[in-house]
């Protein structure tokens, strides 16, 4: 027979083919592995760590009030009048005593005239009615007069007695009527615009109201502190998490809107008893002095409530916690020096520190810079660094 067709001994072949491509691959296979460098162990990662140790800290607590006049009158006539004058310039300081408005007294000051006039009458009256039972009397015992006569003497004297009185408490309204007719300011403090001008008629009643005075000195702040907030103030103090000095004798830093400390401290002076059923919040006020006028009334800034200690505070620098699936944790560094995850409870903040409330105890060791090159269980380098000052936070 002749030559197999070449397809057929292809086919034929085959299987030795395969093998040798086999053997071929293998050996190409175990020279590359020979070739590669033996596995490298990481080295360990630099970090910074801070030795935890419990403080007592300053417990700040922060809030928006508004101001608000320690003392705000209505400036209101007392008496019907035409308006004379306006003594006061309108928006300015003015002191106790100081003439505000100026009515028409002319018909109070006839209205005094006739009173007096009339308390005259009655005096001269009450004269004669007390020489008649001067007279009366002596006769009467030797029975010269009737007892009647008597009674009669007895009953003029005592008429005119209570006429002389009730005229002398009409002049004395009269008197008060023409007193109304000057009105002045009860306190210092800023006078508002004028609600009527000269020549205006000024009845009193709900429509009376000349203009209104506020009191600067002192100022009053109101702010308020959320149910929630202030239940878990109370536990705190409670279960000795807080100490302080009690609400009378805290002191309260006053900030402007612009950032700036105002230069006096108050006090509060008021904290109501019952949540406020709108906002949800107690009511408190603080009292500042307000010398100078600084405050005015509807001003917001923040009222900071200092005089609080954490006794014990655990305290990190912000970066060293970071936030995982499971919450937030940091990494400590355990006695091989390799870095540990350890979940924590963070609280309130102070300056660039958390205060932690619960997953850190005295004596463990940190890491503040470099977490977030870590692995669990990875190995580290300590460096020194210095932990940053704890400053009160900014809003």
């Amino acid at each position: 027979m002749g030559d197999l067709h070449p397809i057929r001994r292809a086919f034929r072949f085959w299987p030795c083919a395969e093998a040798l491509l086999w053997a071929l691959l293998s050996t190409l296979s175990f020279a590359a592995l020979a070739q590669q460098p033996a596995a490298t162990v990481r080295p360990p990662t630099p970090v910074s760590v801070v030795d935890i140790q419990p403080q007592n800290t300053p417990a700040v607590f922060e809030y928006t009030g508004k101001t608000t006049s320690s003392r705000q009158v209505e400036i209101r006539a007392r008496v019907e009048g035409y308006l004379d004058k306006i003594a006061y310039e309108e928006g300015s300081l003015v002191k106790t005593g100081q003439l505000l408005f100026q009515l028409d007294p002319d018909q109070f000051k006839a209205a005094l005239a006739s009173a007096k006039a009339e308390l005259a009458q009655r005096n001269a009256l009450l004269t004669n009615a007390n020489l008649i039972l001067k007279r009366v009397r002596p006769l009467a015992k030797q029975n010269a007069l009737s007892q009647q006569d008597l009674d009669n003497a007895i009953a003029n004297q005592l008429t005119a007695e209570a006429q002389k009185q009730a005229a002398q408490a009409q002049m004395k309204q009269a008197q008060l009527n023409l007193g109304y007719t000057t009105i002045k300011s009860p306190l210092t403090g800023l006078a508002g615009s004028s609600n009527f001008r000269e020549g205006s008629l000024i009845t009193p009643g709900a429509n009376s109201l000349l203009t209104t005075i506020v009191q600067l000195d002192p100022m009053w702040i109101n702010f308020g502190v959320g149910e929630n907030e202030m239940l878990k103030i109370r536990e705190q103090i409670k279960s000795g998490e807080l100490k302080g000095p009690g609400v009378e004798n805290l002191r309260v830093e006053v900030l402007l809107a612009d950032g700036s400390t105002y230069p006096q401290k108050g006090r509060i002076t008021y904290v109501d008893p019952v949540v406020n059923a709108d906002t949800g919040t107690f009511n408190m006020r603080v009292e500042v002095v307000n010398p100078n006028g600084a405050l005015r009334p509807g001003q917001f800034v923040r009222v900071r409530i200092q005089g609080v200690v954490r006794p014990n505070a655990i305290m990190v620098p912000q970066q060293a916690v970071m936030q995982g699936p499971n919450g937030k944790f940091v990494y400590v560094v355990d006695a091989d020096n390799t870095a540990q995850p350890r979940p924590v409870q963070v609280g309130d903040w102070y300056g660039d520190q958390w205060i932690v409330d619960s997953g850190l105890n005295a004596g463990d060791r940190v890491v503040v810079n470099g977490a977030a090159r870590l692995q669990p269980g990875a190995p580290v380098q300590i460096q020194p660094a210095a932990a940053p000052d704890a400053q009160p936070a900014k809003p």
